[in-house]
């Protein structure tokens, strides 16, 4: 049965205006902070990769984001290229920790078999605020598309456009966590005026896959990878994971593009949305970082076996 549950603000069933917005905005406080935790963290990586700044975020009062990427030192145009994502919402803090995780303890390892580029914090916004939006009520991850309103989004597909069609996989690490159900799903309900149905976190780490481009034996490769780190997160009663059909272990699907998902931006061969349950009793944030690196590691490995194949595409491609 279909439910409103009270979120206060805005009147239920009428979307939010401008003035709605802005009264969120004005309830949200930083509670971490940004060139600390995942700037400096950068800085300390210049001396082994190329760092470069994709954009910047104007989000005055709040102050300006400068935007990250870490990309291969010694890149070449004869490897195929690897996107790895975090923070896209900015809440879900192993995304940015474990991307940054790879790069300090795993990125040397792929040296001359790929070329990575990574972007560990899209939305520092809302890293700083531990929230799902940026600063406008926009979820970035529903924005990757053409004339993106969030800039979050715009800017990251600026950053890809010159590599398109040279892109082997993607990995966009993700969790989901309590507060997705007693504050963001409420929250986005109210937002555009519509019922909030209670749902069910899933107790595990969890993939989401490409209902377009399913790739069931590389997600099979990462779970069997990730099961050594963390637990998997089982089906429902339903057969389900928070709605959708467990086609495999610990995955799911969603047409990534048509939703505009981060995942869907390179239109890559192998592409994955990695889900880390941080509330768990059974998971540490420990572990939950290093199930994201996991998760990295082990889509490159399995991604690298079709390497000379790509180059052979790539390159009849372009003749």
């Amino acid at each position: 049965m279909t439910t409103t549950r009270f979120y206060p603000i805005g009147t239920p069933g009428q979307p939010w205006g401008a003035a709605e917005k802005a009264e969120w905005r004005a309830q949200q406080r930083p509670r971490r902070r940004y060139a600390d935790d995942v700037v400096r963290a950068i800085d300390a990586l210049r001396d082994r990769f190329d760092v470069i700044q994709y954009g910047e975020l104007d989000y005055s009062p709040d102050g300006r984001y400068p935007l990250f990427a870490v990309r291969s030192r010694g890149w070449r145009d004869d490897l195929p290229c690897v996107l790895v994502t975090g923070g896209v919402h900015g809440y879900e803090t192993s995304g940015v920790r474990g991307a940054l995780r790879f790069l300090e303890r795993h990125a040397a390892d792929y040296a001359g078999r790929a070329n990575l580029l990574v972007a560990p914090c899209v939305s520092p916004w809302a890293y700083e605020r531990i929230h799902r939006w940026n600063a406008h009520a926009i979820d970035p991850n529903r924005s990757f598309r053409e004339d993106s309103p969030a800039e979050e989004s715009a800017a990251l597909l600026r950053l890809i456009a010159p590599l398109r069609g040279r892109f082997l996989a993607h990995i966009d690490l993700h969790e989901t966590t309590d507060t997705d159900e007693t504050e963001f799903r409420p929250a986005l309900a109210a937002r555009d005026g519509k019922d909030s149905e209670p749902g069910t976190i899933p107790d595990g780490f969890y993939l989401v896959d490409d209902t377009e481009r399913p790739q069931p034996e590389f997600q099979a490769a990462i779970i069997a990878a990730v099961s050594d780190v963390t637990h998997i997160a089982p089906a429902d009663a339903q057969g389900e994971i928070i709605g959708s059909p467990v086609v495999a272990p610990g995955v799911i699907r969603y047409p990534l593009r048509e939703l505009g998902l981060c995942a869907g931006i390179t239109g890559a061969r192998f592409v994955t949305t990695t889900e880390v349950y941080p509330d768990s009793p059974r998971a540490t944030p420990e572990q939950c970082d290093a199930a994201q690196a996991a998760a990295v590691c082990a889509a490159i490995e399995f991604a690298a076996g079709f390497a000379v194949e790509f180059a052979v595409d790539s390159a009849t491609a372009s003749t």
